[in-house]
């Protein structure tokens, strides 16, 4: 979905009061700064954000940004994934959208919601949604 040159920027979405008081707390409202990709690397900077780094994730990305000449940076938002997920779609502006399922079963997804229908549904952009891989027992 990326072609060489282009940016990845990965959008997450941390729960409210889910940080230590201090620079976090400006970027409530709006986000974080825009991260580069050497910064999200350091785990020191991260924690500022409150965010832990996924090694698996890094690598990945780490990966994709070599073999295809893009830049990838972080937008980390806190609140409810629905909203802020719509809400980066029109503010960074996105021209495209990939995400994740949580899995959830049919009950708890009845109870809790899915973030991913209701982006797709009151995204403004296309999105495309990736199931999660079941592993068998």
């Amino acid at each position: 979905m990326v072609r060489d040159g282009e940016h990845l920027i990965l959008v997450t979405v941390c729960p409210e009061g889910n940080y230590e008081e201090g620079e976090i707390q400006f970027w409530e409202a709006t986000g974080s700064p825009l991260i580069p990709l050497s910064d999200f690397s350091d785990p020191i900077i991260m924690k500022k954000y409150g965010v832990k780094r996924d090694p698996e994730t890094l690598d990945i990305v780490n990966t994709a940004a070599m073999q295809k000449h893009i830049m990838v940076i972080l937008k980390i938002y806190w609140g409810d994934a629905c909203e802020k997920i719509c809400e980066a779609i029109d503010k960074i502006p996105l021209s495209c959208l990939v995400i994740g399922n949580r899995g959830l079963g049919k009950l708890k997804r009845a109870i809790l919601g899915s973030v991913s229908n209701y982006v797709v549904n009151n995204g403004s952009c296309p999105v495309t949604v990736v199931k999660q891989v079941e592993h068998e027992h």
